[in-house]
């Protein structure tokens, strides 16, 4: 299917401004006023000069003109350049065959044909404006001097001071009003794009929240039904030959199922106001508590803790490495399943604590190679804190997750070697 063809550019692309006919009617009608009382005037005050009578041919020949022009008003702010001249040159017509004292008149037409040009903001009046100027400082000098109300030099003056204000005191008029018009509309498209901003921003923090969560579900469905996997295994192979070892991995499995559900009410308390704001922060002290539960599925883990010195690391990353090792263990249960684990957190250099989980190589065929989600999750974590990451395989067939945290003011206290706890 063919696409339709793209809009122009340019002028072109600019929709076209709407026709007046009330403009055009308005001004007819006052036209029209002005045209019929005439007698009137000339009958009540003699001195006003040579003004048609009903019926002659000047009278006639007015009332074309300003019918043609208020015809012309339709089309002021949608073609000036055509409009304007028009609307100026044909009382040049009236000026020349039918001169006379009401020849005014026609000015009516020509200060509404200007306003409305100015308001459409187009590029045409800036050039046709003078030239609408100098027509009508012609007719009106011609009609002068045609009706021998004034002499050349002086009707050339009176025409040129006339038109400048038929013509410029519209284009002042209109000028202000489109002036206005173009800051509203600048303030209205102002806020639309603040709006579209507030949009794009408030985007941009739901698809944060977003990763947050996921990372946040992902570590605690990893850990735990990790473990959870573990201990069915247990009971699968136990269920015959030791019936109490099975029993117990049955309970263990109720005491994990049950820390899931405590995770994820704590993870959807802190989604709602008011709920989880006073919920523990998982910290270093709770990785003791977090091996034990691995042990207790089965897995030989190794701890390494240091003497003192972890409360200098915020709490923030203090929970980054809880989550890193947390995700490290889920990741050997499911990748390297009987592999032999350590946990080894001290200090490196005077600002820096390190967090290390390896683990050997597989006893047996583990899960594969995993998304990728989860060392995405450590490494984001990580860039929140400023820590360094970084993971791969060792050489023994095993793999291996070290972060570096960025110390809170460290002190030589800090500094103490680990102690080792026994091995599991």
């Amino acid at each position: 299917m063919r696409n339709p063809p793209s809009a122009p550019t340019g002028s072109a692309h600019r929709p076209l401004n709407p026709l007046n006919p009330l403009v055009a009617a308005g001004c007819g009608l006052v036209s029209l006023a002005l045209f019929l009382s005439i007698p009137l005037a000339g009958a009540a005050d003699p001195t006003l000069g040579d003004l048609p009578a009903p019926g002659e041919g000047r009278w006639w020949l007015l009332g074309a003109v300003l019918l043609v022009q208020a015809v012309a008003l339709t089309w002021a702010n949608r073609r000036p350049e055509v409009v304007l001249p028009l609307v100026a040159g044909v009382p040049l017509v009236l000026a020349w065959f039918g001169p006379n004292a009401a020849f005014s008149t026609t000015a009516v037409a020509l200060i509404a044909a200007v306003y409305l040009a100015v308001v459409a903001r187009t590029r045409w009046p800036r050039i046709v404006l003078p030239g609408a100027w100098l027509l009508e400082a012609v007719a009106q000098a011609c009609n002068e001097v045609r009706d021998e109300a004034l002499a050349l030099p002086a009707a050339l003056l009176a025409g040129a001071a006339q038109a400048l204000v038929v013509v410029g005191l519209p284009v002042l008029a209109g000028s202000v009003i489109a002036a206005q018009r173009d800051a509203r509309e600048a303030r209205e498209q102002e806020a639309r794009a603040l709006r579209r901003e507030q949009g794009a921003l408030l985007e941009a923090a739901v698809s944060q929240q977003r990763a947050a969560l996921s990372r946040e579900l992902h570590d605690i469905a990893a850990h735990h039904l990790s473990g959870i996997a573990l201990m069915a295994a247990v009971i699968d192979r136990r269920i015959d030959s030791d019936p109490d070892a099975a029993r117990q991995a049955a309970r263990e499995i109720r005491e994990q199922s049950t820390a899931v559900l405590d995770d994820l009410r704590r993870l959807v308390g802190l989604l709602r106001e008011g709920h989880g704001a006073d919920a523990p922060v998982a910290a270093l002290d709770a990785v003791p508590g977090l091996v034990a539960q691995r042990r207790a599925a089965g897995a030989e883990i190794d701890l390494v803790l240091p003497g003192s010195g972890s409360g200098e690391v915020g709490p923030l990353a203090q929970l980054v490495a809880y989550r890193a090792v947390q995700e490290s263990l889920a990741n050997a249960a499911a990748h390297a399943p009987g592999a032999r684990c350590a946990v080894e957190i001290g200090a490196r250099g005077p600002d820096r604590l390190a967090v290390v989980v390896r683990n050997g190589a597989p006893a047996t065929a583990g899960a594969g190679p995993g998304g990728g989600f989860g060392l995405l999750g450590m490494a984001e974590r990580a860039q929140l804190v400023g820590a360094d990451l970084d993971y791969g395989p060792t050489s023994g067939g095993g793999w291996e997750v070290r972060l570096l945290l960025p110390r809170e003011d460290p002190t030589p206290a800090a500094l103490a070697p680990p102690i080792p706890e026994a091995p599991a």
